[in-house]
């Protein structure tokens, strides 16, 4: 009896060592799992995080006792954050400074103080490519052309990835001077260009023969649609009955604007719809009031972002034939968070689609008729950068101007 009562307790006993030894065990995973701070439970994600921002922080004392020269507080957290950002790899995903966010606002408004060029990156080579010199423009009269690559500013050497920081280096005070090298043919040309207020024009538009209009759009800014329209009515007056739409070298801008222009060529339906990583999708819709008469689109490399939306949407609704090169293939959509210290985030936070849902993002919108230009135009550009590309010499817009006289039936 005693020696089965002895075995009872030893089993109740094993059985009070093992739930303490289990509840010491359940505390220290739990331990892992969260960490009491106060009142508070944080997961073992926040807990992560806090570990890593005490890791910055230890590098930034150590930097500021230590280094061999006192940092600058300010330009260290700026960098912090840049680099954040830049560990993403996103080229559209970027980090303003109060100042630079303050000039690529200026993009959008038709004027600022700089050199007066529009910029691309090429993705070929990662390098700063021209698109245009605008007009008048400190860049125009000093003889930068179109497919110059900026390979430096002042005395820094610039690339794709630090195009906005090149750009936000050419504008500045007017009168001022900036030293901008660019490489043609492999050769490097500098120029001291004085920096003054460029008026940005988005288009210009005429009457080409048998009643065809041309709007050649440069770029989508707050007033383009607005532009745009007011061309439409003009050219109907001098009457138009077919339209070409040049959006060469055109590297996208605001979507509003694009959805605006595109609502007055497409009949009704959807736009452009875009999508977040949760699935969520917002659509941009027409009405069923638009313009109706035969169109050709121009599209080339350099032609981006709203260009693409635009350019295919016609291709899907079938209402216009593209021509030219395949675009540039930008289909993601950026969003701006200003911050209260003047700074902002802009991020790249869905991705469009045309009206079919074809996706086009590092595809591009592969054109109805392929035409590229000829080595003639090529060389008549380059010899003469302050003089448009003569009728006679721009194949794709030749190519646009037969086909619309086929539709009219001329």
């Amino acid at each position: 009896m005693a020696n089965k009562k002895r075995t009872i307790i030893g089993a109740v006993v094993l059985v009070v060592v093992t739930a303490i030894l289990t509840s010491v065990l359940t505390i220290q995973v739990m331990a892992y799992k969260t960490i009491k701070s106060g009142d508070s439970i944080i997961s073992r994600t926040k807990y992560t995080r806090l570990k890593e921002y005490n890791q910055l922080d230890e590098v930034r004392n150590i930097l500021e006792q230590y280094y061999i020269e006192e940092p600058d507080a300010d330009e260290m957290v700026t960098g912090a954050i840049k680099g954040l950002v830049a560990s993403l790899g996103d080229p559209y995903t970027y980090y303003f400074t109060s100042e630079e966010y303050k000039d690529f606002m200026e993009r959008t408004q038709g004027s600022y103080a700089g050199v007066g060029m529009l910029v691309t990156v090429d993705e070929d080579d990662n390098q700063i490519t021209v698109i245009k010199a605008f007009e008048g423009s400190p860049a125009f009269e000093a003889g930068i052309i179109p497919g110059d690559k900026v390979i430096k500013v002042e005395d820094t050497i610039v690339d794709g990835s630090s195009m906005d920081k090149a750009v936000a280096m050419m504008r500045g005070e007017p009168g001022t001077e900036v030293k901008v090298t660019v490489l043609r043919d492999g050769e490097e040309k500098e120029y001291t260009l004085k920096r003054a207020v460029v008026q940005i024009p988005d288009m210009e538009y005429e009457i080409l023969d048998e009643k065809i209009g041309y709007i050649w759009l440069y770029q989508f800014d707050e007033k383009s649609d607005k532009n745009f329209e007011n061309a439409i009515d003009d050219l109907k007056k001098q009457g138009m009955e077919a339209l070409i739409l040049d959006l060469r070298g055109n590297p996208g801008g605001l979507l509003d604007s694009c959805v605006n222009i595109a609502d007055m060529l497409l009949p009704k339906g959807i736009i452009t719809y875009r999508e977040d990583r949760a699935g969520n999708r917002e659509d941009y819709k027409s009405d069923a009031k638009y313009l109706d008469i035969p169109l050709v689109v121009l599209v080339d490399e350099n032609s981006a972002s709203a260009s693409e939306v635009l350019s295919g949407a016609i291709q899907d609704y079938g209402v216009g034939t593209i021509i030219g090169k395949t675009t540039y293939g930008k289909g993601v959509v950026q969003t701006l968070k200003p911050f209260k210290d003047g700074s902002a985030l802009k991020f790249t936070n869905s991705k469009y689609f045309t009206p079919k849902g074809r996706d086009i993002h590092e595809k591009g919108v592969v054109p109805d008729i392929e035409v590229d230009m000829t080595d003639e135009a090529v060389e008549f550009l380059k010899e003469n950068p302050n003089e448009d590309l003569p009728l006679e010499l721009d194949a794709p817009l030749l190519r646009g101007i037969d086909e619309l006289k086929k539709k009219m039936g001329k």
